[in-house]
């Protein structure tokens, strides 16, 4: 399912919009804007991901130019069509569909090895059968220089041979690559003749076995940007130390109108792993469910912890674009998606840790239809009826046999008001042989049914239940940071055993919940009263499960500063 992006937020002003504002008044692109995303098939987007995106998506859509989805493919050992196929998915469910503007820089690999060619033909490029340990070595530090390679200085003729050759499959994997000759003494490493291309025999997910020499993504990187008429290919400011290079590629090839690298802080939300690397090591260690476990912040983990397409466009729009690397609290993406739920979500009552009560003077056989009205200000939302009966389960948390002060719910002799029905009365506490509560017995009032008019008595306290009558089974689960503390990531001697949070997923059986809630449909969201908002997690509901995921608590305290 498609979510179109709101438009009102195209036109928030940001330092990058700033930067387009001066090329075009310079007039230096005589074509309309054009963006692009570049991800690697090698894993799923995460809320990392969908901040870069939204840079790049709106940027198109202000000044009315397009946006590319071009898959950075250039290493088959990683890559994958299910990854392909997850991301155009996951881009078009939050709001940024590419369309038909889908390309893949493997689909360039002529194009760029015949620069490649131009470059060696130039001077610009050669051969070098260093090992990797060796040209680490060579590399120099950022303090001292690096050392010229003992073949930087083969002839055009030997390197167009060996070039050849090597996509010919003459040679094993890592017994010679392509590398760029800048200059060996710049201060910035990435000019340091870097490899553009290196030998990798293994079957790519779109050309087979056709190559076994494959680009750079820095080398490939800006030829792709020029083929597709990108404007500015604005990236996260890790690479901004790469943009000589970048420039370097564009001008030794003597390219027109040459795309313009720009760069933005990347953004980190607080207590969340958003790494590529760490992803995947939980999900391929099965230290998670998944790439879509809800702890996770990927856009798939994310759904299907029930956020919303509009609250993570609300909270890209809020967050704006920085410079520098930032790091967002995550209270307020949860803000965002509790302003986003409020009005749409209708409210049940659940009851997660179940206590039975017994209501000895209501009748055996009655089952009395209550009208209850949903806890939201959206009146299309309407009331619902839930049936009351001589048995009912409360929140083992709502009674106290020995009440602390200012315990206004239900304590012996004590008597609150049951949510939209009546008031009751603790009259008796009975426990098993280990001396644990397993029932309450009280009395009710019927001269308190709510909105009867009744005028009489007050009590402090109301509490929701769930009639046994009807009441619905299902498994809640619970969620909390992956890792509590974001020290223990960097910690190498740790396992992902020891650094994951062991209240991040909390599994509650034999929750009741009224009948509201029997037949959900796939990712259907309900306000459990007092509970927070929850979403039926589809992966793992069936005929004879039901499952909940809690989406956030009630508790705001991002918009309480």
């Amino acid at each position: 399912m498609s979510h179109e992006f709101d438009k009102k937020d195209f036109f928030q002003t940001n330092f990058l919009h700033r930067v387009v504002d001066e090329d075009l008044k310079n007039g230096e692109y005589h074509r309309e804007i054009c963006t692009r995303f570049p991800p690697e098939p090698n894993g799923y987007l995460h809320i990392g991901s969908a901040y870069a995106i939204n840079i790049n998506y709106t940027i198109a859509k202000k000044y009315g130019g397009k946006f590319n989805l071009r898959f950075d493919d250039t290493n088959p050992l990683k890559e994958d069509i299910e990854y392909v196929n997850a991301i155009i998915e996951d881009m078009t469910w939050v709001g940024f569909s590419p369309g038909e503007r889908i390309f893949y820089g493997s689909d360039y690999c002529e194009e760029i090895y015949a620069y490649a060619r131009k470059l060696i033909q130039k001077g610009k490029a050669y051969v070098c059968d260093l090992s990797a340990e060796e040209m680490r070595a060579y590399r120099g530090t950022l303090k001292e220089p690096g050392i010229d390679s003992p073949y930087r200085n083969r002839s055009v003729e030997e390197n167009l041979d060996l070039f050849e050759r090597m996509r010919n499959g003459e040679f094993p994997a890592g017994a010679k690559v392509l590398r760029a000759k800048i200059d060996m003494q710049s201060a910035n490493i990435n000019l340091r003749d870097p490899v553009i291309y290196r030998i990798i025999h293994a079957e790519h997910y779109r050309t087979g076995d056709k190559w076994c020499i494959y680009p750079m993504y820095d080398y490939a990187h800006p030829i792709q940007d020029a083929m597709e008429g990108i404007t500015h290919s604005l990236c996260s400011i890790e690479f901004k130390d790469h943009r000589p290079l970048y420039d370097w590629v564009l001008q030794e090839l003597e390219l027109k109108e040459p795309p313009k690298q720009r760069e933005f802080g990347r953004m980190n939300l607080e207590g969340v792993v958003t790494s590529k690397r760490y992803l995947r090591e939980l999900v391929f260690g099965n230290y998670v469910d998944g790439w879509d476990d809800p702890r996770l912040p990927t856009l798939r983990g994310l759904r299907r912890r029930g956020f919303t397409p509009q609250s993570i466009q609300k909270f890209l729009g809020e967050i704006g674009v920085s410079k520098d690397e930032s790091t967002v609290d995550i209270s307020m993406l949860e803000h965002c998606l509790r302003e986003d739920l409020k009005d749409k979500v209708p409210s049940i009552m659940a009851v997660l840790d179940p206590l039975k009560v017994v209501i000895t003077n209501y009748p055996e056989d009655e089952v009395e239809m209550l009208e209850m009205e949903n806890n939201s200000s959206n009146s299309a939302l309407g009331t619902r009826t839930v049936s009351f009966s001589k048995v009912i389960y409360i929140e083992r948390e709502d009674f106290m046999e020995e009440p602390i002060k200012d315990f206004h719910r239900l304590s012996p002799g004590k008597e609150v008001r049951l949510k939209g029905a009546y008031f009751i009365r603790c009259e008796e506490v009975i426990k098993n042989e280990a001396g644990e509560i397993i029932a309450l017995y009280c009395t009710y009032d019927p001269e308190t049914k709510s909105g009867s008019g009744f005028k009489g008595r007050k009590v402090k306290g109301t509490i929701h239940w769930v009639s046994e009558k009807n009441a619905v089974r299902a498994e809640v689960r619970l969620y909390d940071k992956l890792v509590a503390d974001e020290g223990l990531l960097k910690d190498s001697a740790l396992s992902w055993d020891e650094k994951i949070n062991p209240k991040s997923l909390i599994t509650l059986q034999g929750c009741l919940l009224e009948p509201f809630a029997k037949n959900p449909l796939k990712e259907a969201k309900y306000q459990f009263m007092r509970h927070g908002y929850f979403v039926v997690d589809h992966k793992h509901t069936n005929g004879e499960k039901l499952v909940f995921n809690r989406i956030v608590p009630l508790k705001d305290s991002w918009s309480k500063r």
